[in-house]
């Protein structure tokens, strides 16, 4: 059985929208919701110099929510500036950003235990993160697009006409 189930975590998902993952306060996100919707995927971190950026994704959030869902995926994969466990990063986002876009538990984005959404988006950009919040733009169409951790949130916006 368990090797059946290992199986089956090994294969491709060939849709975005079969993605079933933990929210940052431990339930389920079907992304089944998020169909015709354009995302901006975030990998956070907050020990980051980049870390400024979740008041950028707030903004972005509040301004052009109806354009744009963000989803944030804290993760520690560079320099660890990401150690906290699940409830001291959204602890640290609310008090420090006032952050209430979807946030996800703490994955890996790259490497041998890279989270599968994180190769599907490698898959269809041929990017992964090279650095914290490195952004994935992905719209209604199937369309992804990839930003560096350097391009702003705001910036994006632009692209969400």
């Amino acid at each position: 059985m368990k090797a059946a189930i290992l199986f089956l975590l090994m294969l491709p998902i060939a849709n975005l929208y079969d993605f079933k993952i933990d929210s940052i306060d431990g339930k389920q996100i079907d992304f089944n919701q998020y169909k015709g919707k354009t995302l901006l995927i975030v990998n956070t971190a907050s020990k980051c110099g980049y870390t400024p950026q979740y008041e950028e994704l707030q903004k972005l959030h509040e301004l052009y929510g109806s354009k744009v869902t963000i989803l944030g995926f804290p993760a520690n994969n560079f320099g660890g500036q990401e150690p906290g466990t699940n409830l001291q990063i959204a602890e640290f986002c609310k008090a420090n950003y006032g952050v209430t876009f979807q946030m996800f538990e703490k994955i890996s984005v790259k490497g041998e235990d890279q989270h599968p959404l994180y190769a599907w988006l490698k898959e269809k950009t041929g990017e992964e993160p090279s650095w914290n919040f490195c952004k994935y733009l992905v719209k209604p169409d199937g369309t992804v697009k990839f930003f560096k951790s350097s391009v702003k949130p705001m910036e994006i916006a632009a692209e969400l006409k």
